[in-house]
């Protein structure tokens, strides 16, 4: 005759074997519940990470969108000086040329061509801002705002070469004609100074010396702040998108 375990043995097997199903399945629910936070935790960084990408964009729009009523402004008020300036230039030229330091001339000539050429890449520089759309592509964007700096850097050399022709525009050939060596000598000093000047700039004026003192204080403003501005709000939309 075979002998049955006591019915308690059995009602604790069955409802220990109940306990330990209730667990798995409780773990098995908690487990679903963490993938189910984690699926809506990933949306929503994804969903943020894709606002913050928006948000940035429009922020670089808006960046390069305050430079251009200065840029315009500058454009107009350039315009009306080398047009009044040439028209005086040139009947000095035709009508009092005999009369006229060639000094005067010569330098106002220099003054008024390097303006119009500064006012060539401002007009390129508007055209450039206006073509910038935040539906572009990130290398689109960054390729404008490149050619933007670059330009921003051009326009700055070219003016500061006006320098000399700034300390020569009164001199006459009376001066040399006078004998008056000091005087002479001082004012020769001063045009030979302003001349190494604008070509040191010209040449050291680049992006790499952007953090020197004399840099920072020929750049800053709104000429140059937006770009950099801009240009930083690109990176981080580079690193948003590489975490994408």
């Amino acid at each position: 005759m075979i002998r049955r375990p006591p019915r308690s043995t059995l009602d604790r097997s069955s409802a220990a074997s109940d306990v330990y199903k209730r667990q798995l399945m409780d773990q098995s629910e908690i487990i679903n519940l963490w993938k189910a936070y984690d699926r809506k935790l990933e949306a929503s960084l994804m969903l943020n990470k894709s606002n913050a990408i928006e948000l940035t964009r429009l922020k670089t729009k808006s960046l390069l969108s305050s430079m251009t009523p200065l840029k315009i402004f500058t454009i107009v008020v350039g315009m009306l000086w080398v047009f009044v300036g040439a028209t005086l230039i040139s009947n000095l030229f035709v009508h009092a040329y005999a009369s006229v330091s060639p000094f005067f001339l010569y330098s106002a000539v220099i003054q008024l061509l390097l303006t119009a050429i500064a006012i060539v890449i401002y007009m390129y520089q508007v055209v450039l801002i206006h073509q910038v759309d935040i539906t572009d592509t990130l290398i689109k964007t960054q390729k404008r705002l490149t050619q933007l700096k670059s330009s921003t850097l051009w326009v700055a050399r070219i003016l500061l070469l006006q320098l000399p022709a700034w300390t020569t525009f009164y001199w006459s050939m009376d001066l040399f004609k006078s004998g008056h060596l000091p005087y002479i000598i001082i004012n020769t000093a001063v045009t030979v100074i302003a001349l190494a000047i604008s070509l040191w700039l010209f040449i050291n004026i680049r992006y790499e010396n952007r953090e020197k003192k004399w840099f920072k204080l020929i750049f800053q403003g709104k000429e140059w702040t937006p770009v950099i501005k801009a240009i930083a709000l690109q990176e981080e939309i580079e690193v948003f998108e590489r975490e994408q």
